[in-house]
Formats: structure tokens, sequence, C-alpha cells
């Protein structure tokens, strides 16, 4: 197929070089403009479905920290490790 396609171009060598580029661009200006768009809605990649298995049949998950127990009420953004451990201050020698 390329090879007739090569056979085709008409003006020489630079022809079929400008022809080819021409080609081959607007093959990728067709796919990201009209077949990508009308796929994507058709693929399932931003079908993201993130679940919790819990111990307990027909329970959901629910919010759980990881340690154990609920979190504290009021402060969802509690973290049930600390964070201060292991971040001394930088060295003042400088």
């Amino acid at each position: 197929m390329y090879s007739w396609i090569w056979r085709k171009l008409p003006f020489g060598l630079p022809g079929k070089l400008i022809g080819s580029l021409l080609l081959t661009t607007a093959t990728v200006a067709l796919l990201w403009y009209v077949v990508f768009p009308w796929a994507e809605p058709l693929l399932p990649f931003d079908d993201v479905q993130v679940t919790q298995e819990s111990g307990v049949p027909g329970d959901p998950g629910g919010d759980t920290v990881p340690g154990g127990g609920d979190a504290p009420a009021g402060d969802e953004h509690d973290l049930p490790y600390d964070t201060d451990q292991n971040n001394s201050p930088p060295p003042s020698d400088r």
C-alpha cells in the first residue's frame, strides 16, 4: 500500500517527500480532531471506581482511618501518622 502511494505521488523525489508529509499531517489531524473525540466517550478510561471492602455485608465501606477507628468528628483531614517525624530542621552552619 505504501509503495503504491509512493509511486502515485507526483513531481519526483521532492514532490514525493512533501506529498508524504502532507498526507501524514492530514491523517494525524483527522485522527486527532475527528476520530479520537468521537471515540472518547466509548472508551472506559475515565470510568474510575474506587471502593473499600469492609467485613460487614451491605456496608459500602464508609470513612475509616487505616489505623483503625473513625476519624475525629469535624476534622476530615487528620492523618493517622505523625508528619513531623523524620523532618529535622536543616543545619544552621551556612
